[in-house]
């Protein structure tokens, strides 16, 4: 093909058939293939002109004529190059006869495609795919019913901030395309946007062959007797992640030989009579919902060249199905369930070129047949409990150009011979026991090497010199996490192509001088993560010299001072700037640029005061943006609301003050979260700001666009996509403060907290209207008036908190038709009335409705109509908890803690008559002390079993007697005792007698020492906190767990949810796969499992 850009965007009427034809006529007879080749419209006037007299037959290459009546039947100018617009009312659509038109891989430079070309009624065949074309492909193509192909894959465009596809369909053309073309065979629609369910109108086109819509966010139930169509030879429907379905009985006489539906949600498990599809070449289903046992007619695949069925809960024994597929290529089963005695069977599949087996527990060495396996390109063998070296033959495999092997028990030393391997692209070994030293610099060996991982081993890296006649290096991804690294390396320095670079939990207390100089750093840099890392001082100025970074993460260090406003306006392509849990102060800069990038900025838990800086309004691409646990002094910044594409606005616990009047201008037009709690906001709730967040109303998810906050990098064959590292959101839920660490978390979270602030008057209806909503938390504010039933509407609501308010009335009976919901809590209002019975709202305890005393039900004492007993009588406590008349000299606050159906009431200990510190001797507990509710100046007697205690960041100095009669309270289910100072003492062995436990946090709270071997007995736990403190700026862990006491833990609480052990030094290795959230930071070794397959290097 000609290397040739033909530019036609000035063409006039009458001329455009012309002009084809003239251009395949000289794109058929240039003889230098190389030579580049420009046509202006006037010189093709004139070629046109001369050519006319041409016969059609003479026009050979690009042009098919009839050779009966010599009318054009054919053209074909795909991948010409060609670029510009294409007229409407170009003559074209002249060539009434024309059968096949084919304009794929040009660029028609983002112009719509004519609806006139629902003229060419002979058309059989059309081809616009990937051409640049935009916007909505025009109704009148469904009046070609001679249509036997038809493909209009759209493009990707990425080549701004706003990455969207170009092409969208009516689901109303959809179907009248399908009605009309009776013979359709095939039909592709990849990347064009549809965004509704699959017509059932499919299941008629008996002819049809080949079915693809790739992404086209479909969603809804797909109709399943389209599996059943006789010709059906290729379905596609990857991408389409709300897209549900299960596969039929497949008939024997099938004839199907591709199916992709690769992240979809399709359900359920393979029926038997998958083995009739005899033809199947390619089964792609990883990243659905499929689980259960494979059958055993899966064998009967024997014609299958690629299976992926990863991420998936598929169980059962693997070679037991495919041990006899030989002719496998590509072999993808990880992250499954299955179990494996032995994996040397996979050595009968000799032509096996891919291989991911990752999350298989091998439990055993790479065996040596695998050096047999000479077809072998890509290994991946992540979190498998692999043992043993790497073993040297490995290099031997000259195909091999992937190695992935992160996460097991790998020991020994690197190979030496490794360095001999010259295909070799990808090298993750880290989180193994590695060990020895191992020179940096002879990767700079490996010319073809784009991703290095080393994180979390115990090698020793050394700097050695560089080898000589090397070539340029080729690394772009560099893992150094938690390698002991004291500085960043002069390695770093021959890396002239390095994009991202992983530094967190090392020792480097500095930024090097030369990293801002004249190093290669300052243009290819894109991502800096350097988190846990003592990093001390002021942030250095040298980063705002890196003018290529995208994303910076500088978080959990011991940074101070300002934030330098230069990240603002020096770095115009920094797209998330996370800076969160360090020591800064000051303002936040003003100095932003109207080009700015910027997508996300956390900047939370540190000293930062002043005012919200309007300057944010020139990042207009501005997603997420988080100030919480600062010290702001603002009014709320209504500005926000005009940013097109904010989902996230967090500011939590600030000074922030005064109602909140908005223009009507601003809208938050893509909200997804808003978190204003622990604030000082007064007035009513702002109803016509509320009633104007649209993306809220969305109560079906398929209707939520929620882009992901990532980047993609394209490395060679490789295309990675990469969270933003440490990445994580925190918010109070279901009465405790939750993590959220994924995206899809994100996706699923539409929330509001406005608790804990001043707002007075009535819940305003229009609430109810937000029928998205996952969260809600009013709590702890000045509410008056009855619950709105409106919020009965609310179908997505999990959570909802309006307790420590003044509501009155009863709860409506609306609110029983929440099926979602899993935390409800109306506590310390003056609701009155029966509690609603039926359904949800029965299931809570009485924990919940506390505080009312006009409330009756089975879940109270106080009991509905003639039912008027109690279980205690006033004033008592019952047996088990009661003591001798000590009262609590502390201020009380009742806060509530749940999970599931309703468990917990909490105990918060408040600072003592207003001081700004207390420091003494931590209390005794006994449950008949007296509750004083200072804050809402009410008064409270709590009788009953205490079974939650928060006295979290109340400035308690001292130390825990191990003999206190908090280990009496036998009911406990929660305890925090997070962010106090108890002076390095050992936490008391008494806490293992707590065996009611669900929730206990000893975070930040200055203990020492060894954990107690008795909290493995706590077999209830559903989380864990015992993050301790760095201490000084070395970096010394005061807490340590026995890796004995760990594993009994893990194996005791079943049902553990959340265990955080950050600055926990662990005595050894273990594997943990079970836990829904887990942060480990700075300690000798554990394993993460990232359940949404995303590699960390």
């Amino acid at each position: 093909m000609v290397n040739s850009m033909l530019s036609y965007s000035g063409l006039s009427e009458g001329f455009w058939g012309e002009a084809m034809l003239a251009a395949c006529y000289l794109l058929n007879r240039i003889p230098n293939k190389r030579n580049k080749l420009i046509v202006s419209f006037s010189f093709l006037q004139k070629v046109a002109m001369k050519l006319k007299a041409v016969p059609c037959y003479n026009l050979r290459k690009g042009i098919q004529c009839d050779h009966h009546t010599a009318h054009v039947i054919g053209v074909d100018l795909s991948s010409s190059h060609i670029y510009g617009t294409m007229d409407a009312n170009s003559s074209l659509f002249h060539l009434k006869h024309l059968q096949s038109l084919d304009l794929a891989d040009n660029h028609f430079n983002y112009s719509q495609i004519p609806s006139r070309i629902g003229e060419l009624s002979q058309l059989r065949y059309l081809n616009l795919s990937q051409a640049y074309f935009f916007g909505e492909i025009p109704q009148q193509v469904s009046r070609l019913s001679k249509l036997l192909s038809v493909d209009i894959c759209g493009t990707f465009y990425s080549d701004s901030d706003n990455a969207d596809y170009l092409l969208s369909l009516k689901i109303s053309t959809l179907r009248s395309l399908i009605q009309n073309s009776t013979n359709l065979e095939i039909l592709l629609l990849d990347l064009v946007t549809i965004s509704s369910s699959v017509p059932d109108i499919f299941t008629n086109i008996t002819s049809l062959r080949q079915l693809s819509l790739y992404n086209c966010e479909l969603y809804g139930e797909f109709p399943a007797r389209i599996f059943h169509l006789a010709n059906l030879r290729h379905l596609d429907l990857e991408n389409n992640l709300n897209l549900r379905g299960k596969f039929p009985d497949f008939h024997s006489s099938a004839q199907i030989i591709t199916l992709k539906l690769a992240s979809t949600s399709f359900y359920g498990t393979l029926p038997a009579s998958i083995g009739n599809l005899k033809s199947l070449t390619w089964l792609s289903i990883s990243q659905c919902n499929f689980s259960g046992i494979i059958p055993s007619s899966f064998g009967n695949l024997s014609q299958l060249t690629f299976l992926d069925i990863a991420n998936n809960t598929f169980k059962g024994h693997l070679s037991s199905f495919l041990a006899n597929l030989t002719k496998l290529h590509t072999l993808r089963v990880g992250f499954n369930e299955f179990t494996t005695d032995t994996i040397s069977w996979i050595c009968k599949l000799s032509g096996i070129d891919d291989l991911d087996l990752n999350v298989v527990h091998i439990g055993s060495k790479i065996p040596l047949c695998f050096a047999n396996l000479t077809q072998l390109s890509a290994l991946s063998i992540y979190h498998s409990n692999l043992c043993g070296q790497i073993p040297s033959w490995i290099t031997n495999l000259t195909n091999l150009a992937y190695i992935f092997l992160a996460e097991n028990n790998l020991q020994g030393a690197i190979p030496n011979s490794l360095f001999k391997h010259e295909n070799l692209e990808f090298f993750n070994v880290a989180y193994n026991q590695l060990e020895g030293e191992l020179e940096l610099d002879k990767f700079l060996m490996l010319k073809k090497l784009r991703v290095l991982g080393l994180s979390y081993n115990k090698l020793s890296l050394i700097y050695g010199k560089n080898p000589s006649n090397v070539s340029v290096s080729q690394i772009g991804f560099l893992g150094l996490r938690s390698c002991n690294l004291s500085e960043f390396p002069n390695f770093l320095r021959d890396l002239p192509k390095l994009s991202v670079l992983f530094m967190s939990n090392n020792s480097v207390n500095s930024f090097p001088i030369w990293m801002g100089g004249k190093t290669t750093l300052r243009t290819s840099l894109q991502g800096l993560i350097v988190s846990h890392s003592s990093l001390v001082g002021n942030i250095s100025p040298l980063i705002c010299n890196l003018k290529s970074l995208v994303h910076l993460d500088l978080s959990f260090n011991n940074l101070t001072g300002m934030v330098p406003s230069c990240l603002g306006s020096s770095i115009q392509s920094l797209q998330s700037l996370v800076l969160k849990g360090n020591k800064l102060s000051g303002p936040v800069p003003q100095t932003y640029m109207i080009t700015s990038a910027l997508r996300m900025i956390d900047l939370s838990n540190n000293n930062l005061h002043g005012q919200i800086p309007r300057a944010l309004l020139k990042c207009r691409m501005l997603e997420y943006i988080d100030i919480s646990h600062n010290q702001m002094n603002d009014s709320f910044p209504c500005w926000l609301g005009t940013h097109p594409e904010l989902k996230v606005v967090a500011l939590r616990d600030n000074h922030l003050y005064g109602s909140i009047r908005c223009p009507t201008a601003c809208t938050f037009p893509k909200l997804h979260i808003i978190d204003l709690s622990r604030n000082q906001f007064s007035g009513s709730l702002p109803s016509k700001i509320i009633d104007q967040w649209k993306t809220m109303k969305a109560s079906n998810k398929n209707q939520l666009q929620y882009e992901n906050y990532l980047t993609y990098w394209v490395l060679g064959r490789y295309r990675w996509r990469q969270y933003i590292d440490t990445y994580s959101f925190t918010m109070f839920n279901k009465g405790m403060v939750m993590v959220y660490g994924d995206l899809q978390e994100f996706y699923n979270l539409i929330a509001v907290d406005l608790s804990s602030n001043k707002f007075s008057g009535e819940i305003p209806d229009v609430i109810g209207n937000l029928t998205g909503l996952v969260l809600l938390n009013l709590s702890n504010n000045m509410l008056s008036g009855s619950i709105p039933s409106s919020l009965g509407k609310l179908s997505n609501l999990e959570t909802l908190d309006l307790s420590l308010n003044s509501l009155s009335g009863k709860i409506p009976q609306q609110l029983a038709e929440l099926t979602f919901l899993s935390f409800f809590n109306v506590s310390f209002n003056n609701l009155s009335g029966p509690i609603p019975q039926n359904k949800q709202i029965g299931t809570f305890e009485g924990s919940y409705f506390e505080g009312n005393e006009g409330l009756c039900g089975i879940q109270l004492l106080k009991k509905c109509e003639e039912d008027e007993g109690s279980p205690f009588a006033p004033g008592s406590a019952s047996d088990d908890d009661q003591d001798s008349g000590f009262s609590v000299e502390f201020d009380w606050k009742v806060i509530l803690i749940g999970y599931g159906g309703g468990l917990l009431v909490g105990v918060a200990l408040g600072r003592t008559f207003g001081q700004e510190n207390f420091t003494g001797k931590f209390p005794d507990f006994h449950s008949s002390a007296q509750i004083t509710m200072v804050e809402l100046d009410i008064f409270h007697k709590f009788r009953g079993h205490v079974v939650g205690i928060d006295p979290s960041s109340s400035q308690i100095f001292g130390t825990m007697g191990a003999n206190s009669s908090l280990f009496h309270l036998k009911h406990l289910q929660s305890l925090d005792l997070a962010d106090n100072h108890f002076n390095q003492s050992q936490i008391p062995s008494s806490i293992g007698e707590l065996s009611q436990l669900r929730y206990l946090n000893l975070s930040v709270a200055n203990f020492s020492g060894e954990i107690p071997h008795q909290f493995a007995q706590l077999s209830k736990l559903l989380s864990l906190d015992l993050c301790s403190a760095y201490y000084s700026l070395s970096v010394i862990n005061l807490l340590s767990l026995e890796i004995s006491t760990l594993r009994s833990l893990i194996q005791n609480s079943t049902n553990l949810e959340i265990l955080h052990l950050n600055y926990v030094t662990l005595s050894s290795f273990v594997q943990l796969i079970y836990l829904q959230i887990l942060l480990l930071y700075n300690y000798s070794r554990f394993t993460i499992v990232n359940y949404m397959g995303n590699f960390q290097l």
